[in-house]
């Protein structure tokens, strides 16, 4: 039921009010108050609205934030001195889908025990309704000032910088109120939320920020930032209209953020440049499996000052556990004002990369053969099974993953020369035919 990023599918299939009011009914079990709000999309009003009846019918009050980017409603449950928040979104997935993202007071989504709680009575259909006179009740409350007034506080003024902001049609207008505070000039594209997202897909990528980066690269702004439809990413273009990598951001943005002898939380499969560019800081990495929920909770340890995916989420544990887009774009403008962000990005240096998707039936099974295969070839020092395989080499890494939403294999390899990398997927693939073979 609960992936790693909560509920999400196509709605009226896997995603139903009907859902939607056993988890809200499940999630009253064990609460008092709840913090609800949604993205953009026509399918959240339902959804929300299910929600909210399935929790006030346990006695739990619910605090409506209407239309809201999720990372304010993870900050909201604090705010409201709530007990957990829910977001319904689907974040970047296409606009047939919706879901459902839960939230722990600390801005940290629910984690897997957690997850599984809710799962475990949604499945056993037992709910305890409240009373005809102990129903919870519903109040409507705007966290959005607050979550500006927060950004606001977070950075440095800009200094007039000049800045295109592509809303992508979503819930992340909180930005652009930021910014104009900060002292930015804010150009917009596809703000006007929308859940069909018609201006471009909801997933701020290379190829669907094209417009946003050809109207940077020919105008004077100064960089160029997109959100998805729940607005807990962010990417961003240069002056010079180039789209950054998730991987140099991740080496940008953990670079400001940690000092020497701290650590960044990144996942398995991102880049060797960022943790050489962080070295040169004397900043240290610590790999999580992939996943902003995994980023963050390593995140939340001790002397790790900084975690990012390289999708676009980007966690401040100081400033919150939710991967905060708007927070991200107004750190980003920090750092531009300094320096320009094509001038941060020539500085890290970046080697080539190889990923491949292999079509799989029984996808766990071969991810065991894979797993076996390694444990009798490779050094145990080599070797990495903490999300799927990854195995280090002398001339660079390859990781062989599940995926863990379709019924694929995820081939991934990295080194300091075209030709290791080349030769390095080559052998993530043999190894997959050969665990393949064994079935």
């Amino acid at each position: 039921m609960f992936g790693t990023s909560g509920i999400r599918g196509p709605v009226g299939e896997e995603v139903t009010a009907g859902l939607a009011l056993a988890v809200g009914r499940a999630l009253g079990a064990e609460t008092d108050r709840v913090v609800v709000g949604r993205d953009p999309r026509e399918s959240g009003r339902l959804l929300a609205d299910a929600l909210a009846a399935g929790l006030r019918e346990c006695g739990t009050d619910v605090v409506d934030l209407g239309l809201a980017a999720t990372p304010t409603v993870a900050r909201g449950v604090a705010w409201e001195d709530a007990d957990a928040g829910a977001a319904v979104t689907a974040s970047h997935n296409p606009p047939a889908d919706n879901g459902i993202k839960l939230w722990q007071p600390s801005g940290q989504a629910f984690d897997a025990p957690m997850r599984e709680r809710v799962a475990d009575r949604v499945r056993a259909g037992e709910p305890t309704l409240a009373s005809w006179d102990a129903l919870g009740g519903r109040t409507a409350a705007d966290a959005t000032d607050r979550h500006r007034e927060a950004l606001v506080d977070a950075v440095d003024p800009a200094r007039g910088l000049s800045v295109v902001l592509d809303v992508g049609n979503g819930a992340g207008g909180v930005t652009v109120q930021a910014l104009q505070e900060l002292g930015c000039s804010v150009e917009t594209l596809n703000a006007q939320p929308d859940g069909a997202f018609p201006g471009r897909p909801s997933e701020p990528t290379a190829e669907h920020c094209e417009s946003l980066a050809t109207l940077v690269g020919n105008s004077d702004a100064d960089l160029g930032l997109a959100h998805d439809g729940d607005a807990d990413r962010t990417r961003v273009v240069t002056a010079d209209g180039d789209f950054l990598s998730g991987d140099v951001m991740l080496a940008i943005l953990g670079r400001a953020a940690a000092e020497a002898g701290e650590t960044v939380a990144v996942p398995v499969d991102t880049s060797l440049a960022v943790a050489d560019h962080l070295a040169e800081a004397d900043v240290d990495v610590t790999r999580t499996p992939v996943g902003d929920v995994h980023v963050a909770a390593a995140a939340s340890e001790p002397g790790v000052a900084f975690g990012g995916e390289p999708s676009g989420a980007w966690v401040w544990p100081e400033e919150t556990l939710c991967p905060d887009g708007p927070l991200a774009a107004c750190a980003l403008v920090e750092l531009a004002a300094d320096r320009p962000l094509a001038e941060r990005a020539a500085a890290v240096e970046t080697y080539p990369i190889r990923r491949e998707s292999v079509t799989v039936d029984k996808k766990e099974r071969v991810m065991e053969r894979v797993r076996e295969r390694v444990d009798r070839n490779e050094p145990a020092e080599a070797v990495s099974t903490l999300d799927g395989v990854r195995v280090e080499r002398e001339r660079g890494w390859f990781l062989v993953r599940a995926s863990g939403t379709q019924p694929l294999v995820r081939l991934t390899a990295e080194a300091r020369s075209t030709d290791a990398a080349t030769a390095l997927l080559a052998d993530a693939e043999s190894l997959l035919a050969a665990a393949r073979a064994e079935l």
